[in-house]
């Protein structure tokens, strides 16, 4: 026992820890790679992402060609971590999200748990109460806060790991979806991310993390 919570200390230390290194990282050293290894551990990262429902929203497009993510600097007021980091994620939803869409996650859901379609009728006429429940703009918009949940995923696993990250909304996401052919896909750029590892010449790097203290921000009724 006594070792175990010596164990869950060091656990909740280095969590911590973790947190209070990352930071928005301003400039990404491009000679740095992200390992094949690590990146198969973030995208799955991003698959183990929460939703409301489970309906799972978005995709999430990683873009790994160099002239098109130079296209992007200047859609993306000049920050060229878009095309210095080792990664590039857009996260982006669904233009048209329904029917189809409930279906197939409750086709999932019966394959992965081993039941019938049928049983989880249930389920689906809720679900598709939800989505029918909203018009375009609150379905967007719904949509839209989902995808920050997996953003936090990504930022909070590639920090455990190490591993440098900027969200970016300071993109033009209409120009975002006509570079990467988006609107063919039935899909909208909302934020990006870019991940890689720090520059040495980065001056944010050593600033320290400036938070509200704990008492101003957390309260307990």
């Amino acid at each position: 026992m006594a070792l175990e919570l010596a164990m869950n200390a060091i656990d909740n230390k280095i969590l911590l820890n973790q947190l209070q290194w990352r930071y928005a990282t301003k400039q990404f050293d491009a000679k740095r790679k992200i390992s094949p290894q690590d990146w198969a551990t973030l995208e799955a990262a991003l698959v183990l992402s929460p939703s409301s429902c489970g309906l799972q929203p978005w995709k999430f497009i990683v873009v790994t060609d160099p002239g098109t993510r130079q296209k992007l600097v200047p859609v993306s007021h000049e920050q060229s971590k878009v095309a210095e980091a080792s990664h590039l994620v857009v996260f982006a939803v669904k233009t048209e999200f329904g029917e189809k869409e409930v279906d197939a996650h409750v086709a999932r859901v019966a394959e992965v748990r081993g039941v019938s379609i049928e049983s989880l009728a249930p389920m689906r006429g809720m679900m598709l109460g939800v989505v029918r429940g909203m018009d375009e703009t609150k379905r967007r918009d719904w949509e839209s806060r989902q995808l920050y949940l997996a953003l936090g995923t990504l930022l909070t696993t590639a920090a455990l790991m190490g591993i440098d990250a900027a969200p970016m909304e300071g993109i033009v996401p209409a120009e975002y979806d006509a570079l990467l052919g988006l609107a063919a896909r039935k899909l909208t750029t909302v934020v990006a991310c870019a991940l890689g590892y720090r520059a040495s010449t980065d001056a944010y790097a050593g600033l320290p993390k400036v938070r509200f203290r704990k008492e101003d921000v957390i309260l307990h009724v």
